[in-house]
């Protein structure tokens, strides 16, 4: 057996000494604590909020919208030949057009534009990460760029029409001065546009018809008398018809009045970044700050309680 000798020992003794005085031993149960770790200017700069972040982040990235639009594009082809053999079939309501439908008329489709066949979540996303609100300047600037890419199903549905003789009506709250720039945009990404008169834009005169706001009424009747109107595709309840007031109890009335035609007649798709529906949430008011339109979407909401 080999001897230690003492000062060995001692100089042992010594060093366990020193390691029990820096460090403790855990308790049962306790979480080991790791080292704090050093954090850079960029790791502790705080990520600004904003209010659309889930809703973009859902348009861009989550399978159930891609699976949503599809089906309504799918529901709304599945419907076309039926539409197209009943000579009676319209898809307007009665003062927006329906007493102008007659037979003999060429068939047509009339499609809301954004975010019902051109995506513009990009512009969105920009929006959140630059930490901007809306601005028409913005939203003019990103329609010059025409980077717009199709919703997913619209294309194909509006293909699909087009080769059965109907014309495509793109009834948009986009400006007039906004179409050369949006028809080059439809264009470039394959839809159909027979000509530059499908494109029916905010601030079209229609002779006869007093418009109001973004109401797409007079522009709806402008093309009762030259088209039987199939469907309409949107995702807003003011693209197949407009309502007394954009209060809430008058989306209602002008939903449950026409609900049989919702998936028949109206086709609708998920639109959750913006709309009437959070206008409504907010008293229609105009001017409020960020502050002032969130504090009135939380009064809005019905919690458990």
């Amino acid at each position: 057996m080999s001897r230690t000798p003492t000062s060995l020992l001692l100089a042992g003794v010594l060093l366990s000494l020193a390691a029990c005085s820096t460090s403790r031993p855990l308790v049962h149960g306790e979480p080991a604590v790791s080292a704090p770790v050093a954090t850079t200017p960029a790791a502790a700069e705080a990520v600004p909020a904003n209010d659309n972040l889930n809703a973009v982040l859902w348009v861009q990235k989550a399978q159930e919208y891609r699976a949503l639009t599809l089906q309504t594009w799918r529901m709304a082809a599945a419907t076309l030949d039926r539409a197209l053999a009943d000579p009676q079939w319209t898809a307007l309501l009665p003062g927006e057009g329906a007493e102008l439908q007659k037979p003999g008329l060429k068939p047509a489709v009339i499609v809301d534009i954004d975010e019902t066949v051109l995506d513009n979540s990009p512009f969105q996303a920009r929006g959140v990460l630059d930490g901007t609100s809306y601005k028409e300047e913005d939203w003019a600037a990103w329609v010059a760029e025409k980077r717009a890419r199709p919703v997913p199903g619209a294309l194909e549905f509006a293909r699909a029409a087009s080769a059965r003789g109907v014309t495509i009506l793109y009834i948009s709250n986009r400006t007039e001065p906004m179409k050369a720039d949006t028809l080059e945009n439809l264009r470039a990404v394959g839809f159909p546009v027979a000509d530059d008169g499908v494109y029916l834009g905010k601030g079209m005169e229609v002779p006869g018809c007093t418009r109001t706001g973004d109401d797409k009424g007079c522009r709806r009747i402008k093309v009762a008398s030259h088209y039987r109107v199939l469907m309409q595709v949107g995702d807003q309840i003011t693209d197949f018809g407009q309502p007394r007031s954009n209060d809430n109890a008058d989306r209602d009335a002008l939903l449950s009045g026409h609900d049989g035609w919702i998936g028949e007649r109206w086709f609708m798709l998920p639109g959750p970044t913006y709309g009437g529906y959070e206008s409504a949430a907010v008293g229609n008011a105009h001017g409020l700050s960020e502050e002032q339109r969130r504090a009135r979407k939380r009064a809005a909401l019905e919690p458990a309680r």
